[in-house]
């Protein structure tokens, strides 16, 4: 496995995909890579030369913020916004949607597993009497 700014992208998939593993190079930037460095998209990885894949990772630590330090970068902005207090700062310290979303039927990714509590007793069982 060719190893790319410290992570090992896989063998057999084509070039433009494999570049896609490494956190912060979507479909878009590893398509602009391969073409800076001269690289054809359909090319799978294995077959990459030493010299190819230089030529990558110079282009990313040049050109592009990627791993752990885009990492750190977007934890210290939303450390930017709980510590000023802003709402989309109380949002993610509340651990809820910040893009608006509605929370009262989904939101279930961001609240986690649903927490049961106890309700009144049924409208039925009033009725009865």
């Amino acid at each position: 496995m060719p190893r790319i700014a410290g992570v090992d992208i896989p063998n057999d998939k084509r070039a433009v995909i494999s570049l896609q593993y490494i956190y912060g190079v979507g479909p878009h930037f590893a398509s602009l890579i391969c073409k800076e460095a001269g690289i054809d998209e359909s090319k799978r990885a294995k077959d990459l030369t030493e010299d190819e894949l230089s030529r990558i990772a110079g282009i990313l630590d040049r050109s592009y913020v990627i791993e752990g330090q885009l990492r750190r970068q977007v934890q210290q902005n939303i450390a930017r916004l709980r510590d000023i207090g802003c709402y989309r700062g109380l949002r993610h310290r509340r651990g809820l949607p910040v893009r608006g979303q509605r929370t009262r039927s989904n939101a279930r990714t961001r609240k986690g597993p649903r927490k049961t509590v106890a309700g009144k007793k049924g409208v039925k069982e009033m009725h009865r009497g």
